[in-house]
């Protein structure tokens, strides 16, 4: 029996939360609060997907990107989305160097561990569809020839819910591609008092050092897939996905895609709570952040003033959970 074939066993789930930790306290002593958006994060780079944040500008999303690099030692780049914005400036491009006679590939800012697609929905389609294939397969292709993208690989997309002149709305395709879909909304008193005093001298951030490598990240990756899963929540899994697609204020429910992107954002969960088997309750943890964005309500329930984070909260209540023994 190989390491990646025996079951997880509760030391093996401990060290990997003692991890997640140690992360969790390194990027804390920038972001003031916000444990529930680090702990999201988290899940997303363990279950290898990308995260969408929906919230007004100034709220420290950079600072946690670059807080979440530099605490695993990765790669950053920005990308600041205009209508201007063409795929070649986000891939790269060949360029002819006339002294070598030949062409020289110039890489774009998507080559990067960790990658802030800043208001994504501030370019045009085409330019969108690039972002795509990096985010589903983890490679672009450039003038025909594919590359593979570094690991691990996270896209912290961005978009302002309320300035939507001159936006393109995504797509549904693209917004399935998303594993979570959060805000980390405004600090409370206390939170940004101490974030003042925090920041009265030297930025933190310019002090940040590695403390998990990226060694450690793909051994956490690996492990998660070994949490266990009985039968029984498997199915109430499923159950809750299927009950999206009956509901009647939906047009569309949640696809197979949503099944398996819930799995694994809830095994992740698990995994950084210490644990090496999955509860229900690390379900209904992330259902309100891995769905939503996958259902499309009917006209008559958008006219009523309701949304699809309403229709996921409603499902929850009606879907009983397992007990466990």
């Amino acid at each position: 029996m190989t390491t990646t074939d025996r079951r997880l066993t509760e030391a093996d789930a401990a060290a990997i939360a003692a991890l997640a930790v140690r992360v969790k306290e390194n990027i804390a002593r920038v972001i003031v609060g916000k444990e529930d958006v680090i702990d999201l994060v988290l899940v997303a780079l363990i279950a290898e997907g990308h995260i969408l944040i929906e919230d007004v500008p100034g709220i420290g999303k950079t600072t946690l990107a670059k807080a979440i690099a530099r605490s695993l030692n990765c790669s950053f780049r920005r990308i600041q989305f205009t209508p201007d914005l063409v795929p070649s400036d986000i891939t790269g491009i060949n360029v002819y160097n006339q002294r070598d006679a030949v062409f020289e590939f110039r890489p774009g800012p998507i080559i990067a561990q960790i990658v802030l697609a800043d208001e994504i929905n501030r370019a045009t389609p085409r330019t969108q569809a690039a972002l795509l294939e990096a985010m589903e397969e983890r490679q672009i292709t450039v003038d025909g020839q594919t590359m593979p993208l570094p690991h691990p690989f996270l896209v912290l997309a961005t978009q302002n819910p309320i300035e939507l002149e001159g936006t393109f709305p995504l797509p549904e395709a693209q917004l399935d591609r998303f594993l979570l879909r959060l805000s980390m909304g405004y600090p409370t008193e206390a939170e940004e008092e101490a974030m003042l005093e925090r920041f009265e001298g030297e930025n933190p951030l310019d002090h940040l050092t590695p403390v998990v490598g990226v060694d450690e990240l793909r051994h956490m990756a690996r492990a998660a897939e070994r949490v266990h899963v009985e039968p029984v929540v498997r199915r109430y899994l499923v159950q809750i996905v299927r009950a999206t697609r009956e509901h009647p204020s939906l047009d569309l429910g949640a696809s197979p895609r949503a099944s398996l992107a819930l799995f694994r954002a809830a095994r992740a969960l698990a995994l950084i709570r210490g644990r090496p088997y999955l509860l229900p309750d690390d379900i209904k943890r992330l259902a309100p952040y891995v769905l939503p964005h996958r259902l499309i309500l009917s006209s008559q329930t958008r006219l009523r003033g309701r949304d699809a984070a309403g229709v996921v909260d409603e499902v929850l209540h009606a879907v009983p959970a397992p007990v466990l023994e």
